[in-house]
């Protein structure tokens, strides 16, 4: 989705924000850092830009008013791409609304790195980037170094592994009028109350409603559906919605585009389960503003990434994994009276 292979640093700017609610403070630095060094340039975007080249979500900064000035991180980076000149004191402004926002008790303070970037590619395209990163996990890493004909270790205190970055956002100069293209990375903070305020309070996202998203989400709503909503209206085995979400991966593997009503006919094949499930759906588009029954583009990306959380495994106490990957007709369950324990039949021509 991401690449940097052409990218450029432009201007760089470092602060400090504590937690608001600990009686922590901002730091705000002077003036941008000027970096001669080649090597520092290199690693720097190899720690600011390298960690999205494996993020596939595209967000839209947004604003529950439906006015997107009011969103301030869109606002400040309107300005900034508008006049780069003023980028330190909108990088100060950033800063300062991240610390703004920063109240959880949980929120770690840390590093503010705001970064202009030429030419960062996403979707095929090149353009100008504003990078939002903030470093919250320091590390203590051992030196060795030669010393009168053997060696010597020192260590380093509170420095910051570039392999991982903490939280960073990049706003790509584009579609500004939607709200931008927008990725993000958040590895710390996993608690659910304390990470909303990096994505929900400080840049206030949306999913981008395209054809990865739509598939995503269509897949996650699927898998929820066939593991708790089904069983309001049947009762199902195990093994048969195994069957159902097998079916739903094979149809998005074979499919170019998504539709309803085939989908219904070919995966669920039940009237009742299929109503059940539009209005599952119907209830997402609603609440997300996304729509997504009206058909789209499977995305092969999408479909992939959402295969590995689609369990095929039926679980038998502690003895057995039965791994269920085709006909559903091949299985047979019962209940054997004499030793009171319920046991499945396998049909198979051969081993492998």
């Amino acid at each position: 989705m991401i690449s940097s292979f052409e990218a450029s640093l432009a201007q760089l700017s470092v602060h400090k924000a504590g937690n608001k609610s600990q009686d922590e403070y901002f730091i705000l630095s002077d003036a941008p850092l000027i970096i001669n060094d080649d090597l520092l340039k290199n690693l720097l975007m190899t720690y600011f830009l390298k960690p999205f080249e494996k993020v596939n979500e595209v967000y839209r900064l947004m604003h529950s008013s439906n006015d997107l000035e009011l969103n301030e991180v869109y606002h400040f980076a309107k300005k900034c791409f508008e006049n780069p000149n003023d980028f330190h004191d909108i990088s100060q402004q950033l800063t300062r609304h991240l610390y703004d926002v920063s109240t959880h008790p949980k929120i770690k303070s840390g590093e503010v790195y705001v970064a202009l970037f030429d030419d960062v590619q996403i979707e095929g395209e090149l353009h100008q980037a504003l990078g939002i990163f903030k470093s919250e996990t320091k590390e203590t890493y051992l030196k060795v170094y030669p010393d009168a004909g053997g060696f010597n270790l020192t260590y380093e205190q509170e420095a910051i592994n570039i392999q991982k970055l903490d939280k960073g956002c990049l706003i790509i100069n584009t579609e500004s009028e939607e709200g931008y293209k927008v990725v993000v990375i958040d590895q710390t903070n996993k608690t659910q109350d304390a990470a909303v305020y990096w994505k929900d309070d400080f840049l206030k996202l949306r999913i981008r409603n395209d054809s990865f998203n739509q598939t995503s989400n269509v897949l996650g709503l699927y898998k929820n559906f066939v593991n708790e909503k089904i069983d309001d209206d049947f009762d199902i085995s195990k093994p048969d919605k195994i069957d159902l979400l097998n079916k739903s991966m094979k149809y998005f593997k074979e499919k170019e585009t998504f539709d309803f009503e085939e989908f219904s006919n070919e995966v669920i094949g039940n009237e009742t389960a299929a109503s059940s499930f539009k209005s599952m759906v119907q209830n997402y588009e609603q609440e997300f503003d996304a729509p997504i029954s009206g058909g789209f583009e499977i995305s092969g990306q999408a479909v992939m990434k959402q295969k590995s959380s689609y369990k095929s495994v039926l679980k038998l106490d502690k003895n057995f994994h039965v791994y269920i990957h085709g006909d559903r007709t091949l299985l047979d369950q019962g209940f054997d009276d004499g030793k009171g324990l319920k046991y499945i039949t396998l049909y198979y021509k051969e081993e492998s």
